[in-house]
């Protein structure tokens, strides 16, 4: 990574804006593809813009993203684009599909199907410590367990998120926020005033199914439709990756428990609230 290939330039200094892996990034800043260049591998850039607007052409759009990686991480680590950016020069990155692939070039693993059960094989042993829990806090979180009783996977999945959020003393709404569709202005300037979140947009009532689940980074949205908020905080995680973004302080404990708890990326080295968890988890 602080080789003479990786300095921009031909400089002979230490890489500048390159910085050691922090999360488990196996490969956070690689080399270009043998036989590849910058200026190669933008041609192919170029080529996906007109790739992801064909349709039956995921298999082409797959090997170029995989061919282009390097490419994109140089762009993402080096440059740090802003996200609007970002997305109008990679189209492709943002999709469900290609956040999962991005996610496993960058640390072998896998994001959703990973996130996902390990949620469901912890969720009774989340909801004992929950329940053990005294006080305002206590209070807080047997309300945020009551629509458990539905027995519906993805509530129950939902629920575990969002009293993980309050269990460790952060705020669920950082993380997740409602909006009944009322005003389309009022959504929008919610939306634009978010720097990094799940939105859930329900119809008529606060009770009813989302109409739309959707993940919003600097004020944009860049994913919409998605089928659950598990999912939506599964591809949110895999977004700080993906885009190499720095975990929200108001959030920074909860997303630590995704990654070390549940994806277990750096799981020997925890913060102290963290620890007490995993030891009550598993006492």
């Amino acid at each position: 990574m602080n080789s003479v290939t990786q300095k921009p330039g031909g400089k002979s200094s230490a890489a500048f804006a390159v910085k050691r892996p922090r999360r488990s990034e196996v490969n956070y800043c690689p080399p270009y593809p043998v036989g590849e260049s910058e200026d190669s591998l933008e041609t192919v850039r170029v080529e996906l813009l007109l790739d992801v607007k064909k349709t039956n052409n995921r298999e082409v759009v797959r090997m170029k993203m995989e061919k282009t990686f390097a490419y994109r991480r140089h762009e993402v680590v080096c440059d740090t684009p802003m996200i609007s950016d970002f997305q109008a020069r990679w189209p492709a990155l943002f999709e469900v599909s290609e956040i999962n692939a991005e996610f496993r070039r960058i640390t072998t693993m896998p994001l959703q199907s990973r996130f996902l059960s390990q949620i469901d094989v912890l969720s009774d042993k989340f909801i004992k410590v929950f329940k053990k829990r005294g006080g305002h806090i206590g209070r807080r979180l047997q309300n945020i367990l009551e629509p458990m009783a539905q027995d519906d996977v993805d509530l129950v999945r939902e629920c575990i998120i969002k009293g993980l959020c309050v269990y460790l003393n952060e705020d669920p709404s950082n993380l997740m926020t409602e909006h009944v569709a009322t005003d389309e202005g009022v959504i929008q300037q919610s939306i634009e005033e978010t720097t990094m979140g799940i939105h859930i947009i329900k119809s008529r009532d606060a009770s009813d199914s989302p109409e739309d689940i959707g993940i919003v980074l600097e004020g944009q949205r860049v994913l919409q439709d998605l089928d659950n908020c598990a999912l939506a905080a599964a591809m949110l995680f895999g977004l700080m990756y993906t885009l190499n973004l720095t975990y929200p302080p108001e959030l920074k404990y909860t997303f630590e428990v995704f990654q070390k708890l549940l994806m277990e990326l750096e799981g020997n080295s925890l913060s102290k609230k963290v620890q007490v968890l995993k030891n009550r988890l598993y006492e």
